[in-house]
């Protein structure tokens, strides 16, 4: 019998311990474990931006005749590393559609100069810019019902940031409300052509008419009409 009150670890054969965690309860495996965990994370991250990359730029290409194997192909990436995100097209198409707001429309948002009629301005005209380049997923996106509430109101929350300091700046309509610009943002993309149709980069003069919308958006002795309708107010932050 030991008399001894010192309790001793278990060890195997050679003093290790047979679970591979040490007298102080630390596993020495845990670091690289952790790291291992963080670097395929960040290869997960890396795999979905490269696919989201990919299928825009397919979209954009071919439209509705492109398949996840073709994407799979342009992102570099196994079809079965796509299948595990996506499981159809649709659920592709709505992610690409929030990946253009994220990465082409967001980024301008963000900006806040001391002009915010400037800021109102380079927001729209990024958002027809990047809704005309990806008019095909977009087109896809509508038709399936694929387009998040969230991304629209994220988008519509955007909207409202700036209206607010452009309002209080005395640029814009007092009435002018983030709905009311976004579909001037329709409107200004239904003047949006095929380019490979009239061989315009440009894809028309939608800029032209973008400056037209602008200016009705100016402050104006008469008050727009009276919504018909009435709509639920802008969330007050985004949902990332």
């Amino acid at each position: 019998m030991c008399t001894s009150d010192t309790v001793r670890p278990v060890t195997g054969p050679r003093g290790e311990d047979p679970g591979g965690v040490d007298p102080r309860g630390e596993d020495p495996r845990g670091e690289d474990t952790a790291a291992g965990e963080r670097g395929l994370r960040l290869d997960a991250v890396r795999n979905q931006e490269r696919i989201l990359a990919a299928a825009a730029a397919a979209f954009a290409e071919l439209g509705a005749e492109v398949t996840l194997d073709e994407v799979a192909r342009r992102a570099g990436v196994g079809i079965a590393t796509v299948y595990r995100r996506f499981r159809n097209r649709d659920q592709l198409v709505r992610a690409v559609v929030a990946h253009v707001l994220t990465a082409e429309i967001e980024p301008v948002a963000e900006v806040e100069t001391d002009d915010p009629w400037r800021d109102l301005a380079a927001i729209l005209d990024a958002s027809v810019a990047a809704v005309a380049a990806h008019r095909r997923v977009v087109a896809l996106a509508h038709a399936a019902g694929a387009i998040d509430v969230d991304v629209v109101d994220r988008y519509l929350h955007r909207i409202d940031r700036v209206l607010t300091r452009a309002r209080a700046a005395g640029l814009v309509r007092a009435e002018l409300e983030a709905r009311d610009v976004a579909v001037a943002v329709v409107m200004v993309l239904a003047t949006v052509r095929d380019d490979k149709k009239d061989g315009n980069p440009e894809g028309g003069d939608w800029r032209r008419y973008l400056a037209l919308l602008l200016d009705g958006m100016r402050p104006a002795p008469t008050p727009l009409p009276a919504r018909a309708v009435p709509v639920r107010p802008v969330a007050g932050r985004p949902r990332s």
